[in-house]
C-alpha cells in the first residue's frame, strides 16, 4: 500500500481536490466559485492552488472576462490518479486494511 499523500491530505486541499474531482474532466470551476465553496481567504486559496499546481496536480487557466481577470481551475490526469490512489489508502485505513508504512 502507498502512503497518505501529504499534498492532498492537508484539509483544505482535500475539499479542493475532492470538490475538482467530482467535475467532468473537461470542465474547471472558477477560483471565485472556490473559495465562496470552502468559505476561504483569496490568499489562502491561492497559496493552497499554488501547492497543488507546483505537485503537477490541477492546472490554472487564467484570462479576461470583460476586462476582468478570471482564473479557472481544473484537475490534471496525474491530480485525479493521485486523488484515486489517496482515496484507496484513507478507505484501507477505515476496514483496518493498513499496514505501517502508511504515515498519517
Amino acid at each position: 500500500m502507498t502512503d497518505i499523500d501529504p499534498v492532498i491530505h492537508q484539509p483544505v486541499r482535500l475539499k479542493i481536490v475532492a470538490a475538482l474531482a467530482a467535475l467532468d474532466k473537461s470542465e474547471q470551476i472558477d477560483f471565485t466559485a472556490i473559495a465562496k465553496l470552502h468559505d476561504l481567504t483569496d490568499g489562502n486559496l491561492g497559496a493552497h492552488l499554488t501547492k497543488l499546481e507546483s505537485a503537477g496536480y490541477l492546472r490554472i487557466n487564467k484570462s479576461f472576462a470583460n476586462k476582468k481577470p478570471r482564473t479557472q481551475v481544473s484537475l490534471t490526469t496525474t491530480g485525479r490518479k493521485a486523488f484515486a490512489a489517496h482515496v484507496k489508502v484513507l478507505e484501507a485505513i477505515l476496514r483496518g486494511d493498513f499496514d505501517s508504512d502508511v504515515k498519517s
